[in-house]
């Protein structure tokens, strides 16, 4: 497929590296152009705008919030304005409820397609091509995305006509990693407190009733204080946190447990928490505690458990 790309962050330079090793035609943009040069040397064309980017049958956006997604999509010379009638904008961000809907609606305008296809899985899922993608979209549509698809995840969940599905799905799922973490490292706090080494706490959850992914890997990153570099950075889970809330507004449904966490997340960032992993809101309880800090490890020892 001949595909655009537009956002090289840590997840889209790799999930855009994913789309040149199984052979599709990619051109890629992004607004500092030194991120697109790995890529070029891998074979990806770079545009010099984000029209260059809109010239094949679809456009891949990862970026970081809706305001970065409206004005690449929306804005005057953004991809509503440059996309072929019946080509694809695939947006792999996580947005809000609005910001989707406003997609869907300007494409359909436009002649165009839109699928939301945000993804599951960290920057080192990315890199191996192993993220989880959740799309909704027309069916004919998603057929379309497949190739897209199988080149970035391991596994694609297709959840309807409607792009706001999949916006729903990522935004819940990221409201629950983020419960997670902040239960996590409540838990583990109270184990230290009580006189027990948090890795072998967690090697007993995560050995009993607890074996999922995101409790081993969070739960890693928590017992060894492992928060920088950010993979993953606070502010974007606040963001995240904050569109659940904003979500359950629209849609009447009472999220008590988001209030608490969004406000944990004013905490981390206030303090210093800016720069660091989102996994940092489960160390905050060992701060609450009175614990002295976790032994940092490697970040990248901590990722690979």
């Amino acid at each position: 497929m001949h595909i655009g790309f537009i956002g090289l962050g840590g997840m889209g330079a790799a999930m855009a590296s994913n789309l040149v090793r199984a052979g599709h035609d990619l051109t890629v943009f992004n607004r500092s152009r030194d991120k697109a040069a790995p890529l070029a040397e891998m074979g990806a064309r770079v545009a010099e705008d984000i029209a260059g980017a809109c010239t094949g049958e679809c456009v891949v956006t990862m970026l970081a919030d809706d305001a970065a997604v409206r004005a690449v999509a929306l804005g005057p010379d953004g991809i509503v304005a440059h996309l072929a009638p019946g080509a694809i904008h695939i947006s792999s961000s996580t947005i809000g409820l609005d910001c989707s809907k406003a997609l869907a609606e300007a494409h359909a305008a436009a002649g165009q397609r839109f699928v939301a296809a945000p993804v599951f899985g960290r920057p080192d899922a990315a890199e191996a091509a192993r993220l989880f993608v959740v799309a909704a979209g027309a069916p004919e549509a998603l057929a379309a995305c497949e190739p897209v698809f199988d080149a970035i995840g391991q596994r694609s969940f297709l959840l309807g006509d409607e792009p706001s599905a999949a916006t729903i799905a990522k935004i819940g799922g990221n409201f629950l990693i983020a419960s997670t973490i902040e239960a996590l490292g409540e838990a583990l706090a109270l184990g230290a407190r009580g006189g027990i080494d948090p890795h072998a706490y967690l090697d007993l959850l995560t050995n009993t009733l607890f074996g999922a992914p995101v409790h081993k890997t969070y739960g890693a990153l928590i017992a060894d204080g492992a928060f920088t570099p950010a993979r993953f950075a606070a502010p974007l889970g606040a963001k995240d946190v904050g569109l659940a809330l904003e979500a359950a507004r629209a849609l009447k449904v009472p999220l008590p447990l988001a209030g608490l966490i969004h406000d944990r997340f004013v905490r981390l960032i206030n303090t210093g928490g800016a720069e660091r992993d989102w996994a940092a809101l489960g160390g905050l309880a060992f701060e609450d505690a009175g614990l002295p800090p976790q032994s940092p490890a490697a970040a990248s020892d901590a990722e690979s458990r």
